[in-house]
């Protein structure tokens, strides 16, 4: 389940002034935001279209422009008459509309749409403004193309999931409009929109790009970043279980290591530290340091927030980018073949992330563990169980952060150093985004479940420690935790409890208890 998105009222307009981030492209996708074509962008759009149309009148004494009047790909030497152009451009979405398997998710596609139409809005792709004018209507009437999960390659961008969209636009293939599955033509006529008869240039300019790869990626990385901020929280928590020290997490030791990550941390960890009543029942104990799951948390999730804030630069600015081929420049009227499509940059960044986002579940479960071990736990009792024997307590939750913390080490091998050539050679490289992309979203549904996890046990061991308490922020966090499952005294069944848990993360709420007592970054 993704995190919860607010609602905005006002609509995002493309050539406005707000820019496009990470938080637009989740308030379209899941919240439902509206989007309006502005006057620039329309008049970007209106000049590279002219240049298109001089290109057309020529009709077959023009000459060959790769997309306007020649075949694709391996074909593109295959010169195509004047009068079988809208020909060309339809059976180009038909012929690459050839992706398998389950569909992509609702919000997936919305975030798809709105970055294929700020493509369009840019002025580089040289189709007319209808087509930037009905992707946002479908967006702004709810008509969800089918898009198939599997099938892209990030070569020529997400050739076959974009083709998926592209077939609704012209009134094919299939979409969800008011919760039914209707036929894509049936779906847009409900919705009160018509179809369009693609002309030159414009069936290609809704298949060459990044946006599959860009919108799962962009939601995804949205959600590791959250996860990164509730492991500092979840964290904290463990730390008061397990009677450990924040000396570590002095501002003087990160100072001399300036990696804003850590410090962010760092300070987070203090706030929800600090005035501790379990930290000054302990002061006096004799413990030297705290393991490194413990010790080490602004090291490591703070090396992880660094990493994830590189993965969203390259997302932001691929926000931007015009990723379609060939690209008009209506200021010299020319249009130039290139490779704005392809995905290697996107692959990095969302690869990088991945590894970056599996070593939050990596360290969350070594504090599982922590809890959970009798022989590691300060005197916490076997799996946090009072009546250890009879009771298992958490001993199998362990067994499941550790399932999911070695399924993430699968997953976090890079997509993006593999590459298999298609189309006959002529895309002999290819980057696998989409994979990449993919493997992120899987990776961080692991970590929040590993932190829903931990969250149930530290909230146990927090338990134990009474009557010592947390400091205000963290004790709000321990009782939106309770409120949700109660203490556990004799073995029920743990699924249920990690699913309400795993919920609270998701809706925002361990945060919003902490803010009413402190700062958190």
């Amino acid at each position: 389940m993704p995190i919860a998105t607010e609602a905005h009222h006002d609509p995002f307009v493309l050539g406005g002034r707000e820019p496009l981030t990470l938080e637009v492209i989740a308030q379209v996708a899941r919240a439902g935001r509206k989007v309006r074509l502005g006057p620039d962008a329309r008049a970007r759009i209106d000049a590279a279209r002219a240049v298109v149309d001089r290109i057309q009148r020529g009709g077959d004494a023009a000459p060959a422009v790769y997309g306007v009047n020649t075949g694709f790909g391996f074909l593109a030497d295959v010169r195509i008459s004047a009068d079988a152009i809208r020909d060309l451009q339809r059976n180009l979405i038909r012929s690459h509309a050839a992706g398998v398997g389950p569909a992509l998710p609702v919000p997936v596609v919305r975030g798809m749409l709105l970055l294929r139409a700020q493509v369009l809005s840019l002025g580089y792709s040289g189709v007319r403004a209808a087509v930037a004018e009905l992707l946002l209507g479908m967006l702004d009437r709810g008509v969800t193309p089918v898009v198939p999960a599997k099938g892209s390659v990030g070569a020529s961008g997400d050739l076959a999931p974009l083709a998926h969209l592209a077939l609704v636009v012209m009134g094919e293939g299939e979409a969800f409009f008011d919760g039914q599955l209707l036929t894509g033509g049936h779906a847009l006529r409900r919705a009160g929109l018509e179809p369009i008869v693609f002309e030159a240039k414009e069936g290609i300019s809704l298949v060459n790009g990044t946006q599959c790869m860009m919108s799962i990626g962009a939601l995804a990385l949205l959600d590791a970043e959250d996860a990164a901020r509730l492991a500092d929280v979840v964290g904290a928590l463990s730390l008061e279980a397990l009677r450990g020290t924040p000396r570590a997490f002095d501002p003087r030791i990160q100072a001399v290591r300036p990696h804003p990550g850590q410090a962010a941390s760092a300070r987070n960890l203090c706030r929800l530290l600090d005035g501790s009543g379990i930290v000054e029942s302990h002061r006096d104990c004799g413990k030297v340091q705290d393991p490194y799951s413990l010790r080490c948390m602004p090291q490591v999730h703070g090396a992880t927030r660094d990493a994830l804030g590189y993965a969203r630069q390259v997302l932001e600015r691929e926000a931007l980018a015009a990723t379609d081929n060939p690209l008009v420049f209506a200021e010299t009227d020319e249009m130039i073949s290139g490779g704005n499509f392809h995905g290697q940059p996107v692959a990095f960044a969302l690869d990088f992330a991945g590894i970056a986002a599996a070593e939050l579940a990596n360290i969350s479960e070594r504090r599982i563990e922590q809890l959970v071990n009798p022989h590691l736990s300060s005197g916490l009792p076997p799996f946090l169980s009072e009546d250890s024997g009879l009771n298992s307590g958490y001993m199998m939750a362990q067994v499941s952060a550790a399932a999911l913390v070695s399924e993430n080490k699968i997953l976090a091998h890079p997509a993006s150093v593999d590459s298999i050539p298609s189309s006959a050679g002529r895309e002999d490289h290819v980057s696998m985004g989409v994979h990449a992309a993919d493997k992120l979203a899987r990776i961080v549904d692991n970590v929040r479940n590993v932190l829903a996890i931990e969250a149930l046990c530290a909230a146990q061991g927090v338990d134990l420690r009474a009557p010592h308490r947390p400091n205000a922020a963290l004790s709000a966090v321990h009782d939106a935790l309770r409120a949700k499952v109660p203490h556990l005294g004799v073995d029920r069944p743990v699924y249920t409890d990690i699913a309400a848990l795993r919920r609270v993360l998701d809706e925002g709420t361990l945060p919003a208890a902490v803010r009413r007592h402190t700062e958190l970054e």
